[in-house]
């Protein structure tokens, strides 16, 4: 039995000499292929050379549920002139789909693709193809698509979680300005710290190491002196002789506090917590952030003065 050897086209210039006259129009009359790599069994032709703008798409494609799809080539390396035009083609022809095929591709190029697969609408693709052909023996030679960029579950997953996070981030910014400026009327412990996108902001206790944080979460809040001095003996050494006057700083406060030492860990931090409402209950914000406000002057005033008798360096 004799078996043939599968050998690649080294350069597929031997087969399309030319990417627009050559590779395009065989592309065209040939998009069942494409549709194959791609999952999509009814692509049909659209147009060639498709205008958006003072630009053309290389092909327009239909993906068989009325979907536009934009198909750019290039026989050469991936560059960022083709990304930009297929981002181009997206918008101005009201594409939903847009595929790039590169006979070799650059690692960044990739990462951009997987990433725009992250932050598109759910109802739209972004695909990047390399091409090559092979051939058996001495066969005519034949295409080979693969896909190595496209959407995935996973993608949109990431994507979902980043506009999440990014949704938190401007919630945080909006609620510690609007604490921030709440509680310059009553104290000017935060008054020099600026808003954050982080769940939390801390202004000094007046010892290096020692802060008083203003935490925000989904659904609760806190306020707590927070004690790390890069040093975990020190640290619980400073705890321990806080909580030996626990009673007299609870009293001070006017209610219990949570004594975390936290022995797994470096820092510690004395803390109370508000329930009743976070992040995200934004009309009960003015009620939480006054409620902070009034719990973090009595923890600055019950601990203010065993702070200040603190022998520190």
């Amino acid at each position: 039995m004799h078996i043939a050897r599968l050998t690649r086209v080294p350069l597929l210039r031997e087969l399309w000499a030319h990417e627009a006259r050559d590779f395009t129009t065989w592309l065209a009359e040939n998009l069942d292929l494409l549709g194959e790599a791609l999952g999509i069994p009814h692509l049909t032709l659209v147009q060639r050379e498709a205008a958006a703008g003072v630009f053309s798409a290389d092909i327009l494609a239909d993906d068989g549920q009325e979907r536009l799809v934009v198909i750019e080539n290039q026989l050469e390396s991936t560059n960022h002139d083709h990304l930009g035009k297929l981002i181009t083609y997206l918008s101005n022809l009201d594409a939903k789909i847009a595929v790039w095929i590169t006979s070799a591709l650059r690692p960044e190029h990739e990462r951009a693709v997987h990433w725009l697969n992250e932050i598109l609408p759910a109802d739209m693709a972004f695909y990047l193809l390399q091409i090559e052909a092979y051939r058996i023996g001495d066969s005519a030679p034949a295409p080979k698509f693969t896909v190595v960029a496209g959407p995935t579950r996973e993608a949109r997953q990431a994507g979902e979680q980043k506009k999440e996070f990014a949704k938190r981030h401007v919630l945080r910014m909006e609620f510690w300005k609007q604490l921030l400026e709440r509680a310059k009327a009553r104290t000017q412990l935060h008054a020099r710290i600026a808003p954050s996108t982080e769940n939390w902001i801390s202004a000094s206790a007046g010892r290096s190491g020692l802060g008083y944080n203003y935490a925000i979460r989904m659904e609760d809040a806190q306020v707590e002196l927070y004690i790390d001095r890069g040093d975990a003996e020190q640290n619980k050494q400073l705890f321990d002789a806080f909580y030996a006057r626990k009673e007299e700083i609870e009293v001070a406060f006017g209610e219990p506090l949570e004594w975390q030492r936290l022995d797994a860990k470096r820092a510690c931090r004395v803390r109370f917590l508000l329930l009743g409402g976070g992040l995200l209950d934004q009309h009960r914000w003015p009620d939480i952030q006054d409620r902070m406000i009034d719990a973090m002057i009595r923890l600055e005033g019950a601990f203010k003065p065993h702070i200040q008798r603190l022998n520190l360096s």
